[in-house]
């Protein structure tokens, strides 16, 4: 088994690795490849030292399987031709390829079976903040078919990449040190503050991040659920956090809510609150799951259930995701 990380220097090509390591996938080969910065780099792998290679378009990826691939929507698009004519699946992080219509958009705990089409060998990893709410909503459709959601996200730094993570740690020693913060990455200083506002806004006034968490969930869910969300950056460094109003067909009971999402692989209900038990970002970093609690029937709503969910974005919500669906593929005999 050939296996190829674009993207190796970033926050999540490092994930991938640490992943592939912890989990035992049945790697016999490993190839590195990054921008030109980043060329050169040595990684350590299994006791080895793995040098990054400058992706190019060329045939370096004859006889690779897999292709985990974090690099940028733009460089997606630039190079999957590139990752993929010699056969090797590329399974991308990015949301260049998420919704058309040929590309499979997948949550392994979800929909594991439209893997077994994959007619471009292209794969999408969908965006953290959905996988997170996914996983949650999956098991309450299957007790009753889901009408809509009202989401509002809490976003760490890391999803916006290790140089958001370096500016927030960066911008709290400045404050602590009554010095002047410097703002590079985001529009306003992040730290102790709330900026409601992830990707570029569109013409109905929502965000893109906002309508990825729309669209992705219809796709991968196959089913016509309505989703509203407000998504917000935090002061955070690793570890989304969201608050989610779910309305189903049915009224459900909160314990069948509770045995379901219980029962649900990905998921951990973390919910004692007389004893100030719930999810939170500290605490749940570097965890596979998604942590649940606050479970509670919506007082304004017949089919209402509320809930908050807390997840690693650069683990569940990206390397551990597209390491699953790698996973997935070789168990399956699709590579």
């Amino acid at each position: 088994m050939k296996v190829a990380v674009v993207g190796a220097a970033g926050a999540v090509g490092q994930e991938f690795l640490r992943v592939l390591r912890e989990r035992a996938f049945p790697v016999d080969e490993l190839l590195l490849f990054g921008s030109s910065r980043s060329a050169g780099s040595r990684y350590a792998f299994k006791g080895e030292q793995l040098t990054v290679k400058e992706l190019k378009d060329n045939d370096d990826f004859k006889g690779v399987h897999i292709a985990l691939v974090s690099a940028g929507g733009s460089t997606s698009r630039q190079f999957a031709s590139t990752v993929t004519r010699h056969g090797a699946v590329m399974i991308d992080n990015s949301s260049a390829f998420r919704m058309e219509a040929d590309v499979p958009l997948v949550i392994p705990e979800v929909n594991p079976g439209d893997l077994h089409s994959i007619p471009r060998n292209l794969v999408a990893n969908p965006n953290c903040s959905t996988i997170q709410m996914v996983l949650c909503l999956k098991p309450i459709h299957d007790l009753s078919p889901i009408r809509r959601v009202h989401a509002a996200t809490y976003q760490a730094a890391s999803g916006a990449g290790t140089s958001a993570m370096t500016e927030l740690q960066k911008q709290i020693g400045q404050i602590a040190a009554g010095e002047p913060v410097t703002v590079e990455h985001f529009p306003y200083q992040i730290a102790m503050n709330l900026i409601p506002h992830i990707d570029v806004f569109t013409s109905n006034g929502y965000t893109k991040e906002e309508m990825k968490m729309h669209h992705e969930t219809r796709k991968i869910m196959h089913a016509d659920i309505q989703v509203s969300a407000t998504c917000v950056r935090v002061p955070v460094l690793r570890n989304h956090s969201e608050a989610i109003w779910v309305e189903t067909e049915d009224e459900l009971e909160l314990s069948q809510v509770r045995k379901a999402l219980s029962d649900a692989p990905g998921v951990t209900v973390t919910d004692d609150p007389e004893n100030l038990v719930y999810p939170m970002p500290l605490g749940s970093e570097s965890k596979d799951d998604v942590f649940v609690g606050r479970l509670r029937k919506d007082i304004t709503c017949r089919g209402g259930i509320a809930f908050w969910c807390v997840g690693d974005q650069i683990r569940k919500g990206a390397a551990l995701n597209a390491v699953q669906i790698a996973e997935y593929l070789v168990g399956k005999g699709l590579v």
